[in-house]
């Protein structure tokens, strides 16, 4: 492991790389429990799989851009640590599977190496920021949001305000108001926008979410200039590490803070924030993603197209012209996001002469070649019909989004990823005409939790089962009416009815049928089934929600052979709350050690951060000790100065809320962050000789 330290520039990921393999080692021999290990792997993208003994590696790339180089590096990563398989993302990620905890580091070293991170990949940390996919190059877009992603991934990256929040916090990035980044269901959404003077800003979308109770995102600010879009950002977080939720993760969501609160508290809590920032205004560096390198346009021997009809296809859905003169951009429609290691380097091999280095990641798990000169579209189509990835229908409704579901995730129901693979085949054969309708899309997840977005799909599906005959079924519950509007605008998919899964293909020819009977000319999926209304759809399929008509194979999930049983294990899409006294006071020494550190450095604004975090982990330790437990900061803060404070049990100079919530009344000075670490520092030491007397 040495070896791989020393190769690594940068001093601040070699820390976090030792630190993960001590804390690991910590685990191993008992120093830390297996819940408080469990967030800690999480922040670093190392998620627990369904196969026990392994791990799902999420490794994180921002907006979805990843170079040649960089995607080799993550196929040789697969092929020595893990199962030899990239999985796409719905979040621009690559997932890599059947992977040894006690290799992580390692792992990680050498990702780092081509500068990849697994950091903050998973656990209550801010998520993959994402971005529309064509972002840079879209005729249509104002202005590249591409920067404006980057710098938000830059700033959060280990910033201690959002290193252990009470859950994840999502951020996208729409190129225009078409809305292709599904800024409606994050908490942060920004759409692009120029005001009357060319200034640069962006339409803010706030509190939305998808999960088992779906929210739109209320629009807050139609301009938020673009030097207040890390500042806002900042307070956001710290308001939601602060309020939120930390005891019940089903509603440690900030949609859940603003249900509790009500959305003009939690935006006024917000606006009180922005006095304790680190930046009351921050400039973006437009430089630091530059367009990519692209090849010169040239002659390319001719190519004998042995199919004409598929190629027009193909041409018609999976290329765009660039706003770039002369450019076009390729689409590739890689099947349920899974791409083979041997075929991502064929795929490097096979493109290269004919793109620019950059590939974006989509959020329907395919990937966006960019500058494409007109002459080179015959070649390129060739090279990727060589290695079977020149499908046609692109982000169609063949174009089937899918999660893992029950091949590798801990909350899968039933399959998913088969029966993706199953309605394509019911489109490319019964419907081939369907290939251009990009206004229907199907998504599929394996259980409720929306990894593969079917609240927002026009058909969505997730995975779920039924009894009968005393035995468990595996189903589907069916979605409709989902999907994007525009500019903000979304609308989140219906519950129709459950039915066993291997009646999916027929529920489709049903749907698709009566649509295309049915359907009014010029009327799409939405106008359609507001018309006929969710109770037509109900009467329309309930006949294959029999089950006195069960076969024997439908007692058998896709992909299976044997009978399906349920098997849900612990999920770990949010990191765990750990509520133990010693590890909490452990937490607190840690943290102030992390403020003095960070004050000698003059980062004041972390070390302020740290030193509050250090006040709430040491009163919440003597709260545990009387039995008291709080769900939020805050609460613990309250109830810190009713039981210990008010009751004269505890000696402070002020009341402990005064004391503590100084955090955000004062600018990040160095005299207040020096006061505030010495503060912190005094009541620790006063919790400890409270516990030693105890």
């Amino acid at each position: 492991m040495e070896s791989f330290r020393t190769e690594l520039e940068n001093p601040i990921v070699q820390k976090d790389i030792i630190d993960l393999e001590k804390k690991i080692n910590d685990f191993r021999s008992g120093k830390i429990h297996d819940e408080r290990f469990r967030s800690l792997r999480l922040a670093r993208g190392i998620y627990g799989q369904r196969q026990p003994g392994v791990q799902m590696i999420r490794i994180k790339l921002p907006f979805g851009k990843v170079t040649f180089k960089q995607l080799l590096k993550i196929a040789d990563i697969a092929d020595e640590y893990a199962s030899g398989n990239l999985h796409l993302t719905t979040r621009q990620d690559i997932q890599i599977h059947y992977v040894s905890l006690d290799r992580t580091p390692e792992l990680w070293a050498k990702l780092e190496q081509d500068d990849i991170t697994l950091r903050e990949a998973c656990g209550n940390t801010v998520r993959n920021v994402t971005s529309s996919p064509n972002a840079g190059i879209d005729p249509e877009e104002p202005f590249d949001v591409s920067p404006y992603a980057q710098a938000v991934f830059a700033y959060f990256l280990r910033n201690p305000i959002c290193q252990e929040m009470g859950r994840k916090i999502k951020i996208s990035f729409s190129s225009n108001d078409k809305d292709t980044a599904y800024s409606y269901i994050h908490d942060l959404g920004f759409i692009p926008k120029l005001n009357e003077q060319g200034e640069r800003g962006f339409k803010v979308l706030f509190a939305g979410g998808l999960g088992a109770q779906p929210f739109l995102a209320n629009a807050i600010h139609e301009f938020l200039p673009e030097d207040q879009l890390i500042p806002f950002t900042e307070s956001v977080l710290r308001v939601f590490d602060r309020y939120g939720e930390r005891t019940n993760r089903n509603k440690a969501r900030l949609k859940y803070l603003v249900q509790k609160l009500g959305l003009a508290e939690v935006l006024r809590l917000v606006d009180e924030e922005r006095v304790a920032n680190k930046v009351k205004s921050f400039s973006i560096d437009l430089t630091t993603v530059k367009l990519p390198y692209f090849p010169f346009t040239q002659d390319y021997p001719p190519v004998n197209i042995v199919n004409p009809n598929h190629y027009q296809h193909w041409l018609a859905t999976n290329v765009v012209a660039q706003k770039q003169p002369g450019f076009y951009a390729v689409y590739v429609k890689v099947k349920v996001g899974d791409i083979k290691t041997d075929k991502a380097r064929a795929f490097v091999n096979a493109v290269r002469p004919y793109v620019a280095d950059e590939i974006r990641i989509t959020q329907n798990q395919g990937l966006l070649l960019k500058y494409v000169s007109k002459n080179a579209l015959k070649s390129l189509y060739q090279a990727l019909l060589d290695i079977d990835l020149a499908h046609a229908g692109f982000d169609s409704l063949a174009d089937i989004t899918t999660c893992p579901g029950t091949d590798t995730c801990n909350l899968g129901i039933s399959n998913s990823m088969t029966l993706a693979e199953v309605l394509e085949e019911v489109i490319y054969e019964d419907f081939p005409e369907l290939i251009y309708e990009k206004n229907i899309k199907i998504k599929i997840s394996g259980c409720m939790n929306s990894c593969g977005q079917h609240g927002l799909a026009e058909i969505g599906f997730h995975g779920s089962s039924v009894k009968a005959n005393g035995k468990v079924v595996p189903a589907v519950q069916v979605m409709l009416g989902g999907g994007t509007v525009g500019n903000g605008v979304g609308r989140v998919a219906e519950r129709i009815i459950k039915v066993p899964s291997k009646r999916a293909p027929q529920l489709l020819h049903l749907i698709l049928n009566d649509f295309k009977s049915n359907g009014k000319e010029e009327e799409n999926f939405h106008q359609y089934y507001d018309r006929q209304t969710k109770d037509y759809f109900y009467q329309l399929l309930k006949p294959l929600a029999d089950l006195t008509t069960l076969q024997n194979n439908e007692f058998v999930d896709w992909g299976h052979e044997e009978t399906f049983e349920t098997a849900i294990g612990v999920g770990e899409c949010a990191g765990v709350v750990i509520d133990l006294v010693a590890t909490l006071l452990l937490e607190a020494d840690e943290k102030l050690e992390w403020a003095m550190e960070a004050f000698q450095n003059a980062a004041y604004a972390d070390s302020i951060y740290h030193s509050y975090s250090a006040f709430i982990s040491a009163a919440k330790s003597l709260l545990l000790d009387k039995g008291i437990n709080s769900s939020t900061q805050v609460g613990v803060i309250r109830e810190f100065d009713n039981h210990f404070v008010i009751s004269g049990e505890i000696s402070l100079t002020a009341s402990f809320s005064d004391i503590v919530l100084q955090i955000n009344k004062n600018e990040p000075s160095s005299a207040f962050a020096a006061n505030y670490l010495t503060a912190a520092k005094q009541f620790l030491r006063q919790i400890k000789e409270i516990r030693l007397v105890a």
